[in-house]
């Protein structure tokens, strides 16, 4: 039900990130609000989103 996710951060806009999945990189970039995401994330950080949570690989 709660499957692995891979993303990549492809731009950071305010209080908002652009994330690219890693396995279907064709599809549309998905914004999620940075509260969401690790605090240390930037640019072309790698990361997975398990169990409804969002980590550094």
């Amino acid at each position: 039900m709660f499957e692995k996710m891979e993303y990549i951060v492809k731009r950071i806009d305010g209080d908002y990130a652009y994330l690219e999945n890693v396995n279907e990189p064709d599809r549309e970039e998905k914004c999620v609000a940075r509260a969401l995401l690790p605090e240390e994330i930037s640019e072309g950080t790698e990361l997975i989103y398990e169990m409804m949570e969002y980590s550094i690989k």
